[in-house]
């Protein structure tokens, strides 16, 4: 069956979705034009759609199934907590044990806690700083996306007429955002050391943090320039306020996440996606001085935080079982796949004589038809003709059996054999193909 097929079933129900869903949707992100496929199951790499086609699956629910669909440990681990009840108005051992192996792989880090989500996640770790320090203001990086939460919004998708040169201007992603929101965070632009370090230094008695994510994914997936990131660590200690690392996705990238690949330690960490085995998930980490602010052994903590399904426990089993199936071999080989993909993919652009390429790195590459260097937000941004071939890319894998992300983004995961990778390059090359003689 080919996509789009007005008599498939995934037709049918996005027109039924239509009438309790606003535009049928929930997700902004899985809607496409003219309507999502959608899923029925997943089976390792696979997921099966609707109408019982199956496609290898590099979107992996935006990054967070690093082990594919229903993996037999994880289902187990599951399944079993499970049946002796899924939430209490207690705490439990869960929690501790998944706690502790965070912890044990992120040495910035002494303590953890839990939310429900990446936005979650971000969000407590901004109010974390702000309740630590005592100052209003964020610092972040233009084009970088941290969530649904109002200040990690801000300056999102800013287009070429409020980019105001080497200074970022704030702007509003949301309708309706306060202006007050606005004037609170300030956009600093992405692996330009001076201009960054310009601008926090003249904001710094007003900045709580600076929150980073070191290889942003709707910037571009560009990895950040080391020295980018020592400068951010340097002038964050210089002005006081802190630096946080956001790896709710850059956590897949090894086994201590990013900032082990880059050897620098935040103040506070954010967390989700893998960690929850393929459940609601996320967490703040960070030093126990300043993970303080939750702490309610003394009364009113400076910063409260419930959640009726925080730490919840089948999140946290099946969390624990999946982290401790991604050891040293599992990151040696999902490097290993990833930049063979990326090689294939780089390939097939020289071959076909197409202007673009992957970018990324371990298990994360994200297509671009740019005939420049992607290192930012601002290089990343498509032009009309760019956009175009993105859309007839990603429809073409469509129809040769592969799922990625619109925006260009694969997710690889564990259960890819060899042959599905050369299934995803193959798939890769077509479509490329069908764009270079179109």
């Amino acid at each position: 069956m080919t996509h789009p097929d007005p008599d498939s079933r995934s037709h049918a129900l996005h027109q039924r979705a239509k009438r309790s869903l606003p535009g049928g949707n929930t997700r902004t992100t899985v809607y496409s034009k003219p309507w999502p496929i959608y899923a029925a199951r997943g089976e390792g790499c696979r997921v099966i759609d609707a109408d019982g086609v199956a496609r290898i699956d590099c979107i992996n629910n935006f990054t967070a199934l690093i082990h594919g669909h229903a993996h037999p440990v994880v289902t187990e681990a599951a399944c079993r907590q499970a049946a002796l009840g899924t939430a209490f108005g207690l705490p439990t051992e869960s929690e501790i044990d998944l706690a502790e192996l965070i912890v044990d792989r992120l040495p910035a880090a002494d303590q953890v806690r839990f939310t429900n989500s990446g936005t979650e996640a971000v969000m407590m770790a901004l109010k974390a700083a702000r309740a630590f320090t005592g100052r209003p203001k964020i610092a972040k990086c233009e084009g970088a996306y941290h969530g649904s939460y109002d200040y990690a919004e801000v300056s999102l998708d800013p287009g070429p007429r409020d980019w105001g040169g080497n200074a970022p201007v704030s702007v509003a992603y949301a309708k309706g955002t306060p202006q007050a929101v606005l004037s609170d965070v300030l956009a600093i632009p992405f692996n330009d050391i001076d201009a960054a370090v310009s601008l926090i230094r003249e904001h710094g008695a007003d900045l709580a943090c600076v929150i980073v994510d070191p290889m942003p994914n709707r910037a571009g997936l560009a990895p950040a320039d080391r020295a980018y990131l020592l400068a951010l660590r340097e002038v964050t200690r210089e002005v006081g306020a802190l630096l946080i690392f956001d790896e709710v996705i850059t956590f897949r990238l090894g086994y201590n996440g990013a900032q082990g690949l880059w050897d620098i330690a935040p103040d506070l960490t954010t967390l989700g996606k893998i960690i929850g085995g393929g459940f609601p998930v996320g967490a703040v980490a960070g030093r126990a001085e300043i993970m303080a602010v939750f702490d309610p052994t003394a009364g009113k903590p400076a910063l409260p935080h419930g959640g009726t399904f925080s730490a919840n426990p089948v999140t946290m089993r099946a969390g624990h079982v999946a982290m401790d199936l991604l050891d040293a071999q599992a990151f040696a080989r999902l490097d290993a796949i990833g930049e063979r993909v990326r090689d294939g993919i780089a390939a097939s652009f020289a071959r076909h004589g197409l202007a673009g390429g992957p970018v990324g790195l371990g298990s994360l590459l994200k297509v671009h038809f740019a005939d420049r260097p992607v290192r930012d937000y601002r290089s990343a941004y498509q032009t009309p003709e760019e956009t175009a071939r993105l859309a007839a890319f990603h429809l073409g894998l469509i129809n040769r059996g592969v799922l990625t992300a619109g925006y260009g983004l694969m997710a690889l995961s564990t259960p890819m054999t060899d042959d599905d990778v050369a299934t995803i390059i193959a798939a890769c090359d077509g479509a490329l193909a069908a764009l270079a003689a179109a």
